[in-house]
């Protein structure tokens, strides 16, 4: 992740992961407006610090103009035998100061979370698999939110 040097400061609780203050002009982008690709990569955090992996992927919803969700990569040996969660974006938080995205779910929680591996990907599109996947997460469906109502 790049995040501006002149980028808020930013608390280590995942609560207060990103401050706004208005008064803040960065230069260039981050961390309010950034490039999906610069996350890729990038660790994941419980709430606690645990590591629950990394960002394999930014997944879009290219008619609502929305990100839907991350690919979280967990568990394996540099990419093998690693199982791939779609979480929704909703559901994490951005600490630009560790350059890290923190998930408020305990490591025991993840394992049990649906996922799949790298050759079998869900049909993300499909809202009955998507509902079920905020349900877990205990987020609302990004479709459902105001701001896709509003802009939809």
């Amino acid at each position: 992740m790049t995040v501006s040097a002149n980028a808020p400061d930013v608390g280590s609780d995942a609560s207060t992961a990103i401050i706004r203050d208005p008064a803040h002009h960065s230069e260039g982008p981050g961390p309010d407006v950034m490039d999906a690709a610069s996350l890729e990569g990038d660790p994941v955090v419980s709430a606690n610090g645990d590591d629950l992996g990394k960002i394999e992927a930014i997944m879009l919803d290219v008619g609502a103009g929305r990100i839907a969700y991350a690919v979280l990569s967990f568990g394996g040996f540099l990419g093998t035998g690693d199982k791939l969660f779609a979480i929704p974006w909703s559901a994490f938080t951005l600490d630009a100061k560790q350059q890290r995205l923190v998930l408020d779910i305990s490591r025991q929680r993840l394992e049990s979370a649906p996922g799949f591996d790298r050759d079998h990907w869900p049909r993300m599109a499909d809202r009955e698999w998507a509902s079920r996947i905020h349900e877990f997460y205990d987020e609302e469906p990004y479709w459902d939110d105001t701001l896709s109502a509003s802009s939809g």
